[in-house]
C-alpha cells in the first residue's frame, strides 16, 4: 500500500496539553500521537476507521483542539481509502474491461445462424425460375414446391421449443443448422431424382429451420440480462432480414456464372463453417461455460430470470394465462400483414406500380434493409427505457403498439398516393415500423416465462406461420374478387385487433416459474 511511504501532513496537537476534566492527563494525546507514528511506519493501519467519541460536549467541556484532531483523523481515513488497493472483485472487473463480452459473442453467433437461415430459405425463390424451365414445372407445381417448406416448418415449432427447454438451446440450434444445411446441399440432387424427392427435401429443410427460433429464444433467455434483452433479440432477428438481402443479391450472380445448383451447394456449405465455431465456442448457459469471466457470469446470473432446464411442460398452466394467449393472437395478427407484404410485394410493384421484374426485385430488398435498421433502433430505445426505470410491461406495450399501428397507418395511405416513389416509401415505412415488434411481442416470451421461452415461442410462432399460410392464400382469393385496397384493409383490421388484445392482456412480468 502506498500509504506506507506517504507521511500524513496533518499536525498533531501538543503532547503536553491537558484536557480540563478529561481525567486522563496527557496520556490520551500521547496515545493518539503514538497511533499516528505507527501509521507512518505501517505497523498499525486498520482497514476501517474506529468509531470516535464525541469530545467536548459529551465530556462536558469544550476542547479547542478537538476540531483539528477530528479533521486529522478524517483526512487520514480518506487518504487510506484513496491510496489502498481496490477489493478483489473491483480489480477483476477493471482487468476485464478490455475483453469482449461472451454473451455478445453468443448473440453474434445466433445472428449469423439466422443470416444463414434466410439465405437458404430465399434462394429457392430465385433458383425456381431456371429450375422450372429445365424440368418443365407449371405454376401449380412451383407453388407446391414453395409450400412444401412449411410442412416441416410447422411440425417443429412446438417440438423444437420443448426440446430446447429440456436439453438446452446449444444442441437444438446446432442440430437445426446442420439439418437444414444438408437439406440445402441435397436440393439439386433431389430435383434431378424427381419431384417427390424434392418435396421431401424441402420439407426436411423446414424441419431444421423450424427449431431455430425456439432454440435461440431459449439460449438468449439464459445468456442475456433483462436490460439488454431487446437489443440482443433485435440484432438476432435483423440477421434474418440481412440474410434475405444477401440471398436475393448473390443468388442471381451465382446462377448466372455457375448455374442454379451452385446456389444450393455454396449456401449449404456455409453451415459447416458455422457449426464448427458453434460447437467449440457456445454453451447453453453461462453456468456451463468454463471460459466466461467471473464478473460477466455474476452480471448475467444476477439479472437473469431463467432457471434450470425443465423436465415437464405444464401445458394446462401455460394455456390458462391470458398473457400467453395475447402472445398467440398478436403473433397471428402481426404475421398476417408481414407475410402478405413480403410475399406479394413483387406482384404489387409489377401490377400496380408498373415496375419491370428487375426493378421489382431491387425494390423488394428495400424493406429488408429498413427492417434491419429499425429493429436495432427499436431495441436500443426499449433497453434505454428499461434502464431508466420504465416498467418492462410499459415498454413492451409501447414498442408493439408502434409495430401494429405504424404499418396500419402507412397501408391506409397507399390508396391515396399517386406516384410509385411514394408507394415504395409507404411500404418501407410500414416495414420499418413493423420491426419494432422485435422489442415487443418477440421479446415477451422471455419476460413472462424464461424457463419456457422456447415452448412459448413455438406456440406463438405456430400461429404466426398459420397466418402466413392462410394470409397468402386469402390474398390470392381477394385479388380474384376484389382489389389491393381490400387486401390492405383486412391487414389493417387485424393490426387493430392485435393492438387491442396486446394492450389489454399482455404483461412484461414473469408469470410462469
Amino acid at each position: 500500500m502506498l500509504l506506507h511511504l506517504l507521511p500524513l501532513s496533518c499536525p498533531a496537537p501538543p503532547f503536553g496539553l491537558r484536557r480540563p476534566g478529561g481525567g486522563g492527563s496527557a496520556q490520551k494525546p500521547r496515545a493518539r500521537a503514538g497511533a499516528r507514528t505507527r501509521a507512518r511506519r505501517g505497523t498499525d493501519v486498520r482497514p476501517e476507521t474506529p468509531p470516535r467519541r464525541r469530545r467536548g460536549r459529551d465530556d462536558g467541556h469544550d476542547d479547542p483542539h478537538a476540531a483539528a484532531d477530528s479533521g486529522a483523523e478524517l483526512l487520514a481515513s480518506v487518504r487510506r481509502l484513496l491510496l489502498s488497493r481496490p477489493p478483489p472483485a473491483e480489480e477483476e472487473e477493471e482487468e476485464e474491461q478490455g475483453q469482449f463480452p461472451k454473451r455478445w459473442a453468443i448473440v453474434f453467433l445466433c445472428f449469423s445462424a439466422f443470416l444463414l437461415c434466410n439465405m437458404d430459405r430465399v434462394n429457392m425463390s430465385i433458383a425456381i425460375l431456371p429450375m422450372s424451365a429445365e424440368f418443365g414445372w407449371n405454376p401449380q407445381t412451383v407453388g407446391l414446391i414453395q409450400s412444401s417448406f412449411f410442412w416441416g416448418y410447422l411440425l417443429t415449432q412446438i417440438a423444437g421449443g420443448i426440446w430446447a427447454d429440456t436439453v438446452g438451446g446449444k444442441t437444438v440450434l446446432g442440430f437445426g443448422v446442420v439439418w437444414w444445411s444438408i437439406a440445402t446441399a441435397l436440393t439439386p440432387i433431389a430435383a434431378k431424382l424427381g419431384l417427390p424427392f424434392l418435396l421431401v427435401v424441402r420439407a426436411f429443410m423446414g424441419i431444421g429451420e423450424g427449431v431455430a427460433m425456439p432454440a435461440m429464444n431459449n439460449i438468449l433467455s439464459k445468456w442475456v440480462p433483462v436490460s439488454e434483452r431487446s437489443r440482443s433479440l433485435s440484432l438476432v432477428y435483423s440477421g434474418m432480414y440481412l440474410g434475405s438481402v444477401t440471398g436475393l443479391a448473390f443468388s442471381p450472380l451465382l446462377i448466372h456464372k455457375f448455374g442454379w445448383p451452385s446456389v444450393f451447394y455454396s449456401f449449404g456449405s456455409l453451415g459447416a463453417v458455422w457449426v464448427t465455431t458453434w460447437a467449440t465456442k457456445a454453451y447453453s448457459s453461462p453456468l456451463e461455460d468454463p471460459r466466461i469471466s467471473a464478473a460477466e457470469k455474476k452480471l448475467i446470473t444476477s439479472q437473469s430470470t431463467a432457471g434450470e432446464p425443465v423436465k415437464t411442460i405444464p401445458w394446462r398452466l401455460i394455456l390458462s394465462k391470458p398473457p400467453v394467449w395475447a402472445l398467440i393472437v398478436s403473433h397471428f395478427c402481426h404475421n398476417w400483414g408481414t407475410f402478405i407484404l413480403l410475399t406479394w410485394m413483387p406482384t404489387y410493384y409489377n401490377q400496380v406500380l408498373k415496375f419491370n421484374l428487375m426493378e421489382s426485385g431491387l425494390v423488394c430488398v428495400l424493406p429488408w434493409f429498413t427492417m434491419a435498421v429499425s429493429a436495432n433502433v427499436g431495441g436500443w430505445i426499449a433497453d434505454t427505457l428499461v434502464s431508466r426505470g420504465v416498467s418492462v410491461t410499459t415498454v413492451r406495450k409501447i414498442m408493439q403498439s408502434i409495430g401494429f399501428l405504424g404499418p396500419a397507418f402507412f397501408l391506409t395511405q397507399l390508396s391515396h398516393v399517386n406516384s410509385p416513389a411514394m408507394a415504395v416509401l409507404c411500404m418501407a415505412c410500414s416495414q420499418g415500423t413493423d420491426a419494432f415488434s422485435q422489442s415487443g411481442l418477440y421479446s415477451n416470451h422471455q419476460d413472462i416465462g424464461p424457463r419456457y421461452a422456447g415452448v412459448l415461442l413455438g406456440l406463438s410462432n405456430t400461429a404466426g406461420v398459420l397466418a402466413g399460410v392462410f394470409g397468402t392464400a386469402a390474398t390470392g382469393y381477394i385479388l380474384q374478387h376484389g382489389s389491393w385496397d381490400n387486401v390492405f384493409e383486412l391487414s389493417v383490421v387485424l393490426y387493430l385487433v392485435g393492438t387491442l388484445v396486446w394492450n389489454v392482456f399482455s404483461t412484461g412480468e414473469k408469470i410462469l416459474d
